[in-house]
């Protein structure tokens, strides 16, 4: 729990309030000056003035949205006030920009005359791409944002009415897919008849809910004919001919409950009295209708759903507003009509069936989610509702009509991947490459929950095809601990196995004049590792990724004493790619050789340069050390630029240079002004290092304090793949390891193109 001093220090410490304005061209010199603003600013207002809709080409117009309020229904706190809302306001800006990357202007309006609110958007059109209404009571809320929608040619969308409809509106069709019951045929209760109410009531009748099943109950009790009260126009439309005139009479028998409301408001024998497999959506905000340990003691059979983060099933709304002004905005739509928030349901609905990410679980101190009573809306922090959500919100744009710039939506996807990370993109090249031939890939440690989730999704996304090595009842048993389907995935027990004598024959004759007898190559092959190794060497697979139970040195020898190595290879390494939002690095060696040669790092060079265009990047190589091109002729230094020579003599083609400090491989502006004979004339993005402690200790570093994300070790030299993983790594990174296997078994063990 929060205190009020963090709230408050959160808010105040620092630059006061929680948003900046940062320009995104330079500012730095006179002629920056005169292209920003006048004389240059003048060819740009030119262009607009011929051509109105190069406002979108020349200005931010499509990537800024307008959060408007006045104040008068701020979260649980009611009229406060245009100024006490604009922390809440600020907010929203910065879930907009944090989850979709899209700007915001907050704009309080002091006033409670909708039409000054109405007049005020109007005049802000040419400013904004979007108008995102927020925290307007009801009924004026309905008012405005009618009377936008049909004056305005920007996307206008009142979050608390269709953001908490959308998000719940996800969440009811997967409860109802659970516990296999038809939407057409179901009753659901409103409790709160104001914005939110409102909305969920109109888009669940949009999903396919009847209107007649459903009861709304306010203030006063159930909306019934003849309760005497003269209901406002958005009201009237939900006023039933009933019996039910309280909410516990409106909860017996009802299949869904949903509450907009307040606290406390409902009780357990509520719940009791409701249809088997009752839904409840209590969604008042801080403090539910009735808390979820209340609800799951009442009945045992509920899913239940509710605003907060500290239960499963939270009803955010950052779900919701953020993907889809994103998908609005990149298609230039002039509204957000009723197709496209479904479109946006049926987006959300579809992400929680699919395997959650590692990183996910990690963000709720969970070991994973897993589609099911307990997880029936995505959670926040999965990066991939932007892709699933805004694509599906732009094509539903461009179907209806209202889409003034039309997209393909694949290569939109692209795209909105980009405002992920570069990083990522990367690893979906390598994905894609690997699914295009899926290879047979031997996971020696088929009993670590780990890999037989990594597994599933290597086999469910068609990355590759898992072979998971262990006691069969065993690795059944963690499967079933860990809710995993286990379908594509093929398990084989070394004990067992017919080839294990053949395997040992192998081996023996392999490592015979190193000690071995056969005896003894029947022992290894009791250790999984082993196996998996022969059954590389032999054909009867085609990578082997192990690593999360033993240490390096006892995973990689195996590898060393069987599989031979490259033609014109002396030594393996190992390399890192280093993944940041939006450049890719390659580090090598970082996990084998303490103090290579000038002749290793040379070929340490090449084989990095082989994972880079594995990795579809063209490698521009900087050999580094602690001197610039031979400013400090150190013994360490020589070193290195000896390895150049050689590189430049063996590999003409490659861009490589060196000997040279690490801030003159990231800067150019040092190279252009005083190593102008090099020829890396732009930034590197391969490092090759000097010795192991420089290279192991940069990664980490770069790791843990940097931020970036580490992809490996890549083992490089073998002439088939065999590729480490490390203790600590999760789910998403042997998956990605398991692509990069693929990818080097579909190129013979070099990470090459074909």
């Amino acid at each position: 729990m929060i205190t009020k001093k963090q709230a408050l220090d959160y808010h105040s410490v620092g630059r006061p309030g929680k948003t900046e304005v940062n320009p995104t061209k330079p500012c730095m010199t006179q002629l920056d000056l005169s292209l920003a603003y006048t004389p240059g600013v003048a060819e740009p207002c030119l262009e607009i003035e011929a051509n109105p809709s190069d406002i979108y080409k020349y200005t931010n117009k499509g990537n800024l949205v307008a959060v408007v309020s006045n104040g008068t229904a701020v979260l649980g706190l009611g009229d406060i006030g245009a100024g006490a809302g604009k922390p809440v306001m600020e907010g929203k800006g910065v879930l907009f920009k944090r989850f979709a990357d899209v700007d915001v202007f907050d704009i309080e309006l002091d006033t409670h005359d909708p039409d000054e609110i109405i007049k005020c958007c109007q005049l802000l059109e040419p400013t904004f791409g979007g108008i995102n209404l927020e925290d307007i009571k009801a009924p004026e809320c309905f008012y405005i944002e009618e009377t936008l929608k049909k004056t305005m040619k920007i996307p206008v969308f009142h979050d608390d009415q269709h953001g908490t409809a959308i998000i719940s509106g996800a969440a009811l069709l997967n409860a109802l897919e659970i516990l296999k019951k038809d939407i057409d045929k179901i009753r659901v209760v409103f409790s709160g008849a104001g914005a939110a109410g409102i909305a969920c009531a109109k888009l669940y009748c949009s999903l396919g809910v009847k209107h007649e099943n459903l009861l709304m109950v306010d203030s006063k009790g159930v909306m019934y004919e003849g309760r005497g009260d003269q209901f406002n126009p958005y009201k009237a439309e939900f006023v039933r001919k009933t019996d039910c005139h309280t909410l516990a009479d409106a909860m017996k028998g009802a299949d869904v409950f949903v509450g907009v409301s307040v606290k406390d408001l409902v009780t357990k024998d509520m719940v009791k009295s409701m249809e088997r497999d009752p839904i409840i959506f209590a969604m008042a905000n801080p403090d539910p209708e009735i808390t979820y340990p209340d609800a799951l003691e009442a009945r045992k059979d509920v899913i239940m759903a509710t605003g907060r983060s500290d239960y499963p099933n939270q009803v955010n709304n950052v779900l919701g507003f953020p993907f889809i002004f994103r998908g609005a905005l990149d298609v230039h739509s002039t509204a957000i009509n009723e197709e496209m928030k479904i479109a946006a349901v049926k987006a959300l609905a579809n992400l929680a069936k699919q395997d959650v990410p590692d990183e996910v679980a990690r963000a709720y101190h969970v070991d994973h989610f897993k589609f099911g009573r307990d997880y029936i809306i995505p959670k926040p922090f999965d990066h991939r509702v932007l892709t699933w959500e805004a694509a599906a919100v732009a094509k539903a744009a461009i179907d209806t009509g209202v889409a003034q710039k039309p997209v393909d939506i694949e290569k939109y996807k692209e795209q909105l991947e980009r405002r992920i990370g570069k990083g990522r993109i990367i690893m979906n090249v390598v994905a894609n490459k690997a699914k295009k031939d899926p290879k047979r890939i031997v996971f020696p440690e088929g009993d670590s929950g780990r890999i037989l989730r990594a597994a599933h999704i290597v086999a469910s996304e068609g990355i590759g095809k898992p072979i998971v090595l262990g006691v069969a009842e065993e690795i059944q048993k963690v499967a079933e601990e860990h809710e995993i389907d286990m379908k594509g995935i093929e398990i084989l027990d070394p004990r067992h196995s017919n080839k294990r004598q053949l395997y040992a024959e192998k081996l023996y004759q392999k490592r015979c004049r190193r000690g071995v007898t056969l005896d003894q190559a029947m022992w290894k092959l009791r250790n999984r590792i082993y196996y998996g190794i022969m059954m590389l060497d032999q054909g009867d697979c085609d990578a082997v990724l192990s690593g999360v139970t033993t240490d390096y040195p006892t995973t990689i020898r195996p590898a060393l004493e069987v599989i031979p190595l490259n033609p014109g290879i002396t030594r393996v390494s190992g390399l890192y790619a280093m993944l940041q939002k939006d450049q890719v690095y390659m580090f090598a060696d970082t996990t084998v050789n303490i103090n290579p040669t000038d002749e290793e790092l040379a070929e340490i060079a090449v084989s990095a340069a082989n994972v880079a265009r594995a990795f579809n990047i063209e490698p521009r190589i900087a050999m580094l050390s602690f001197s610039n091109f031979g400013s400090a002729p150190y013994p360490e230094s020589r070193k290195v630029a000896r390895a150049v020579k050689i590189l430049h003599a063996k590999a003409p083609e490659l861009i490589v240079d060196g000997e040279m400090q690490a801030d003159t491989a990231l800067m150019p502006e040092i190279m252009e002004r005083y190593y102008t004979c090099s020829k890396l004339k732009e930034k590197a993005n391969v490092f090759i290092f000097p010795d192991l402690n420089s290279g192991n200790v940069a990664y980490k570093l770069l790791q843990r304090l940097g931020g970036l994300t580490a992809v490996g070790p890549i083992l490089m030299g073998l002439s088939k793949p065999v590729h480490v993983l490390q203790r600590s790594c999760d789910v998403n990174e042997i998956v990605d390891m398991a692509a990069v296997a693929v990818v080097d078994a579909q190129t013979n063990g070099i990470m090459k193109l074909k």
